[in-house]
């Protein structure tokens, strides 16, 4: 059979598109694909699981009475870390953490936990914490003094809770992480080309406690 002369005319495109097929495919499966940087961030009951965060599975605690939960951060960023755990304690009113500016909470910082965590190292921080002193005047109650494992803290800008019987209190829990450029801790970090936050936050109602 003798073939036409057109025929290297048609074979050559064919050719030509499926060795850049081969090429490109070549390409992705030989470059590594830019990895995901961020921590992971969690809170856990006194049994270390995803319930028994209160005394008698109620959020109504009294003063005096100490509540324990877990703070947990896995370190995904591909490299060590120094983090800055920020604990803020606020009312109904104070605004939480905005996903969207990433703007922190407005809260008062109550207390710190800073560590260096290796790349897919996790930190967990046992987190025991009672109300030591509460005040009530003129209808509004206001948490005086706060105790956190063994340190007691004073707290002059605590906020208020309009209602003396069940106050709604949270703490919000805020990942701060080390800048080595500005040498300071920024709570908004890197990736890619996106920025990113993490904070957590557990609401409790503080009544008086029973004499």
């Amino acid at each position: 059979m003798k073939l036409s002369s057109r025929t290297p005319r048609r074979i050559l495109p064919i050719f030509l598109t499926f060795l850049i097929l081969f090429e490109t495919a070549a390409f992705i499966a030989t470059t590594p694909r830019p990895r995901d940087r961020f921590f992971e961030f969690y809170a856990l009951g006194a049994n270390k699981s995803a319930d028994d965060y209160y005394p008698n599975n109620s959020p109504f605690i009294q003063t005096d009475q100490p509540v324990t939960w877990y703070l947990g951060v896995t370190n995904r960023m591909g490299s060590m870390q120094f983090i800055d755990i920020r604990v803020k304690l606020a009312n109904q009113t104070l605004t939480a953490p905005n996903d969207t500016t990433l703007a922190p909470s407005s809260a008062p910082v109550v207390a710190e936990f800073k560590q260096f965590i290796q790349n897919n190292q996790t930190w967990e921080i046992p987190f025991t914490w009672q109300v030591l002193n509460l005040t009530t005047a003129q209808g509004h109650s206001r948490i005086l003094q706060l105790q956190i494992g063994n340190v007691t803290y004073s707290l002059q800008d605590a906020p208020t809770c309009s209602s003396p019987s069940a106050c709604s209190f949270r703490f919000i829990f805020e990942l701060w992480t080390w800048n080595l450029a500005s040498s300071e801790f920024q709570f908004a970090w890197w990736n890619g080309n996106e920025q990113q936050i993490v904070w957590l936050q557990l609401w409790f109602n503080l009544t008086p406690g029973v004499p």
